[in-house]
């Protein structure tokens, strides 16, 4: 029997976000190329030696990227859109790309299937020559061997998930173009093993909501590259999901060995082992560290997992494993030393989850006396975080008993609410507005840190907000914009903002994630029971809107969102922390508009991540997450306007969802996805309030005012102009001051262009 540790993937960012910084400096010009290629090879290295240090025996080598794994295999295959033909380097081309150039925009970038990830999608182009233009993975492998003496396990997004991924071609020409991958994933693949890979591992987290027909399809694939690359070890790794549906034909695909999910996936993968067995011939590589939350693992529950395992598969051999790359969690708790000890005590970021998989293989190798010491204080600290106050509030659990169903409801319906909205407003037609946040610039950032660290007293660190605030609410005068925001100057993330200010909600120091790019945020730690505490925007929103004649909209976050974008307890069900969320927004709402606050905005952008990856589940989450939304925003009055926001999803399987949140008005990325929605909405109605983004706001460039109108001329082919809306793709929290000015002047001319071209056409 062999039992072997391994990780399927370690965050990119670096202990203390050296990595951030690095691609920030060069884009910046602050550092030349060789300065950014050796730090980066530094910061690659360090994390192979970490792994290596803890014990970990099947390294994971290629999982290190300049900004995301699914470009760089875009790259490798040569999935290069002929727009950035003009580029001749390897990094112009790949981060011209990821984001942008001043003349060309970037490729689309969307969720990396549920999690608050974000991958930069392949485009295929006709006539595009298939081949591998560069095999990085064999670069990487023989650098960790050279280096470190490290033979590792070279990670790389297998070809069925990878075309699955990316767009541009019809449905029909999918087989042709699948095909023509087999022979650069051989050379990959032969290259790799040449060079001495004992194991590679070859990412189909796609396998888990794939069709009978597909799967069919996707074995084909793997025995045209089995046929060419017979010697190879390849490790299938699936994550995400279980594979329950396509189990019985995925355990005979031609490879060496299967890694399943026993987290995310438990039930449907245990269900189709007990059915299905599992091959004789092949490792089982046991995903049983959850790679996507930040508690400690329940040891015993694993134990008990792997002694199912044995008792109903043939193989003898195993590798233990998370339940799917470490990207998702922060490296190291060590630094948290500020938090309670019951909740410092209950936590595991990657590097305690790699130590948790080398006691699990003590245990299966040398008895569970080995780590009987570690059992026992795992049980300990399970017991003293579940019975800790914090997790058993009467207070909570009294209104959510009390809840009835007329408080997940407006009083009127839509039609009826907008008329009055429109007395109240007195909007013009086709409003414009922004998303919500502007420039956090230098000064923001150092000013906050400085009230942070007590350098600055409260009342100037006030003072200093509300300049800004005024500075760009005569901004947004001078340029025209109908709705204004205050700014959100105050807010360092649209999560953490409110979780510092509820019960129930603990924050990190250096518990920083990647979620796009170099764009790192740090999620909040959902670990008791939330509640409202005190208003949490009241006092900048009100003193914006003294400021101006015109509409300032509220600003807060959905309950979906907060709790998508947090690390959430795992002791009660997502359904009844989101009902909690709801219930202290639905509170802070009501201040709000007794404030005379009569926008309210509250943004949901992570609900179409949070859906399950098959499609039978969907309805389950759809329907608690719609409740939410209701629950949070139905009390108020039906002159007051709700709006939403929804950016970077496949929204095509959720417009009934969004319908069904009835927010008087919806704004959705638009502009980044190449007007996708827009073709979403040739196919159905939406007869609400909806602005369709104009522009991309995760690219430097400034899109011209004829750009903009073309995407309000598209967008008012399918869009009632008595509810359209005019604004960009996103909040503006990432710009400069000098990028978002002309671009708002662009999108406020083309509003006006279209104003008078209705006019005409009346």
């Amino acid at each position: 029997m062999v039992i072997q540790t391994s990780n399927l993937g370690y965050p990119r960012i670096g202990l203390q976000r050296e990595w951030k910084k690095t691609l920030e400096a060069f884009w910046s010009n602050k550092i030349n190329e060789e300065q950014f290629l050796t730090t980066m090879k530094e910061i690659r290295l360090q994390h192979v030696k970490v792994q290596q240090e803890k014990g970990i025996e099947l390294i994971p080598i290629g999982d290190f990227t300049y900004y995301d794994h699914v470009l760089d295999t875009a790259y490798m295959l040569g999935f290069i859109p002929s727009r950035f033909s003009e580029f001749t380097s390897y990094l112009d081309i790949y981060f011209a790309m990821a984001r942008g150039s001043k003349d060309h925009v970037a490729s689309e970038m969307t969720k990396w299937f549920n999690t608050n990830y974000h991958y930069i999608v392949p485009e295929y182009e006709e006539g595009l020559q298939i081949s591998l233009k560069d095999n990085r993975p064999l670069r990487l492998y023989e650098e960790a061997k050279q280096e470190l003496g490290v033979d590792g396990k070279p990670v790389i997004l297998g070809p069925y998930t990878f075309l699955k991924l990316a767009k541009g071609y019809k449905q029909d020409q999918f087989a042709t173009i699948l095909k023509q991958l087999v022979a650069p994933y051989v050379q990959l693949l032969s290259e790799l093993h040449a060079a001495g890979a004992q194991i590679i591992q070859v990412d189909e987290p796609i396998f888990a909501s794939l069709t009978k027909e597909e799967v069919q399809q996707a074995k084909e694939i793997y025995e045209a590259i089995r046929k060419e690359v017979p010697n190879a070890t390849l490790l299938l790794q699936t994550y995400f999901d279980s594979v329950e549906e396509n189990y019985e034909e995925i355990i005979t695909f031609p490879v060496s060995g299967i890694g399943l999910d026993f987290v995310h996936g438990k039930e449907g993968n245990l269900n189709a082992i007990s059915k299905y067995g599992f091959p004789a011939d092949k490792t089982l590589a046991v995903g049983c560290i959850d790679g996507r939350n930040i508690w400690r693992a329940d040891l015993d529950e694993v134990l008990t997992l792997f002694t199912t395992l044995q008792k109903q598969v043939l193989t003898k051999d195993f590798i233990v494993q998370p339940s799917c790359s470490l990207l998702h969690t922060p490296i190291d708790k060590t630094e948290e030393t500020h938090l309670s000890t019951e909740l410092f005590d209950a936590l595991a970021f990657a590097n305690q989850k790699l130590e948790e998989l080398v006691l699990i293989h003590s245990a299966l190798t040398q008895g569970t006396e080995s780590i009987s010491n570690e059992l026992e204080t795992y049980r300990n600290v399970h017991h003293t975080i579940r019975s800790s106050a914090a997790r058993n509030r009467e207070d909570v659990k009294a209104a959510r008993t009390a809840l009835k169903e007329e408080d997940f409801s407006r009083p009127l319906p839509f039609e009826k609410r907008y008329e009055l909205q429109q007395v109240a407003l007195k909007l013009p037609l086709l409003p414009t507005t922004t998303i919500g946040s502007f420039p956090q610039t230098t000064e923001v950032r150092q000013t906050r840190k400085e009230w942070r660290n007590g350098v600055i007293s409260n009342e100037q660190y006030e003072q200093f907000i509300e300049k800004e605030t005024e500075k760009w609410i005569r901004y947004q005068e001078e340029i025209g914009l109908d709705v204004l925001v205050h700014g959100e100057f105050e807010r360092t993330d649209m999560v953490e903002y409110f979780g510092e200010r509820l019960a129930g909600f603990s924050f990190t120091k250096n518990g920083w994630v990647q979620s796009y790019g170099s764009r790192c945020v740090k999620p909040p730690v959902i670990y008791g029971d939330v509640a409202f505490i005190n208003g949490m925007t009241i006092k900048e929103t009100v003193y914006a809107q003294s400021l101006t004649e015109k509409v300032v909209k509220g600003m807060l976050t959905g309950p979906v969102t907060i709790l998508n974008w947090s690390f959430v307890r795992n002791d009660i069900p997502r359904k009844e922390v989101s009902y909690q969320i709801a219930l202290a927004l639905r509170h802070e709402i009501e201040l709000l508009e007794s404030s005379g606050i009569r926008v309210i905005q509250v943004d949901e952008p992570a609900l179409r991540e949070g859906m399950p990856l098959k499609e039978k589940d969907w309805d389950a989450y759809i329907t608690w997450a719609v409740q939410s939304f209701l629950l949070a925003t139905s009390s108020v009055a039906n002159e007051t306007q709700i709006h939403t926001h929804m950016c970077y999803s496949n929204f095509e399987d959720i417009v009934d969802a969004i319908r069904a949140l009835d927010a008087d008005v919806i704004s959705i990325e638009t502009s980044r996805s190449h007007g996708e929605f827009i073709d979403t909405l040739k196919h159905t109605t939406y007869e609400k309030g909806i602005g369709l983004g104009v522009y991309d706001i995760h690219s430097p460039r400034v899109p011209s005012k004829d750009e903009m109108y073309k995407i309000v001329e598209q967008s008012l082919e399918v869009c009632d102009p008595k509810y359209f809306w005019i604004n960009p793709d996103c909040g503006l929290k990432t710009r400069r001051t000098e990028e978002v000015i002309p671009a708002l002047e662009h999108m406020v001319q083309a509003a006006k262009d279209a104003r008078s071209l209705l006019k005409t056409n009346a």
